[in-house]
């Protein structure tokens, strides 16, 4: 059967450990099929000012460990209003792209999804943020090494903490969303855990700190960026006016949570998607996403995605309330 797509592929947002798989992926099984796959570069800026380049498997040797994106990423206002999606497909229809893969977050997905209706052209999403935040997903590309990043990160401010006695407040990516915070802080032991999901725990913060005074004890409180009360600083802050006997410390982690060499994790679920986003726009699929659930490939709507909330694993909280 003669397969008449021709591909375009685009990483669009913030970057994230994995994303060069995802592109390695999906031209080499686009490749073994005998589709031709043009790579986007700048995402939807790149779309719109046509900036393109064919792919081969040779391009993509040896971009598997590399973090970041080899097609650059970038944000684009231009994309959001409808003449700036005109300019993109006549900038795709002149290079007879007739389906496009986009690996990103929800505002990627957004864009793709407005775009596939409006000119009945398949989208197929590859989910790629840090956050783990979208809905229809176990995972999303980036998130494992993130996790790790910051878990070996704030391994080595507890060596400093025990050593002085002190608190730390440590900050880490999620504006909306509390998993980075929620999971690394189950995995390096945090005194405690403040995510955007969960209202109120600067009071529970306040009877952990009254109850810590007496043992004199280092800590380290994990905070999503988000959370209520402003992120870190601010927290951390009050509680000095608050605690003045306590030596209280801040570090955010900031970007660092976005680059590095992709975990395994990372690699494998990436190349997994990389390989069924081809199948699907093989398959006639359109406006979806590719997504993991319990370690199976899933299809979900890209509106579905854009538009429900994925909450944080309660069962996760509940072990937070034994642990922390």
């Amino acid at each position: 059967m003669e397969i008449n797509l021709k591909v375009g592929v685009l990483t669009s947002g913030g970057d994230a450990p994995g994303m060069n798989a995802a592109i390695r992926a999906v031209v080499r099984a686009a490749t073994h099929r005998n589709i031709e796959v043009i790579g986007i570069r700048r995402g939807y800026q790149g779309m719109i000012e046509g900036d393109f380049i064919k792919m081969d498997s040779a391009c993509v040797s040896g971009i598997i460990q590399r973090g970041g994106t080899i097609l650059q990423t970038a944000r684009c206002m231009e994309f959001m209003a409808p003449e700036g999606r005109k300019k993109a497909y006549d900038q795709l229809n002149s290079f007879s792209i007739n389906a496009v893969i986009v690996i990103g977050g929800d505002g990627s997905f957004t864009g793709a999804s407005i775009m596939s209706r409006e000119y009945d052209i398949p989208f197929i999403g590859i989910p790629g943020t840090i956050d783990n935040d979208l809905y229809g997903t176990d995972y999303t590309i980036g998130f494992d090494t993130a996790l790790n990043t910051v878990v070996n990160a704030v391994d080595k401010i507890r060596d400093t903490a025990s050593s002085h006695g002190r608190i730390f407040f440590v900050e880490v990516m999620g504006k909306e969303a509390g998993f980075i915070a929620l999971q690394s802080g189950i995995a390096c032991g945090a005194e405690g855990i403040l995510i955007p999901e969960e209202k109120g725990q600067i009071e529970k913060l306040r009877k952990f700190l009254d109850e810590r005074a007496k043992l004199k004890k280092s800590s380290i409180i994990l905070v999503a960026e988000g959370e209520e009360e402003g992120g870190a600083i601010p927290i951390a802050n009050k509680m000095k006016e608050e605690y003045p006997e306590f030596d209280i410390r801040t570090t955010i982690l900031g970007h660092i949570q976005r680059g590095g060499t992709p975990s395994a994790v990372d690699r494998i679920n990436a190349s997994r998607m990389g390989v069924a986003a081809i199948e699907a726009l093989i398959d006639d699929q359109k406006s979806i996403m590719i997504g993991i659930v319990n370690n199976e490939i899933v299809h979900v709507p890209l509106n579905k995605t854009v538009k429900l909330c994925k909450d944080v694993s309660r069962d996760m909280l509940a072990i937070t309330d034994l642990l922390v």
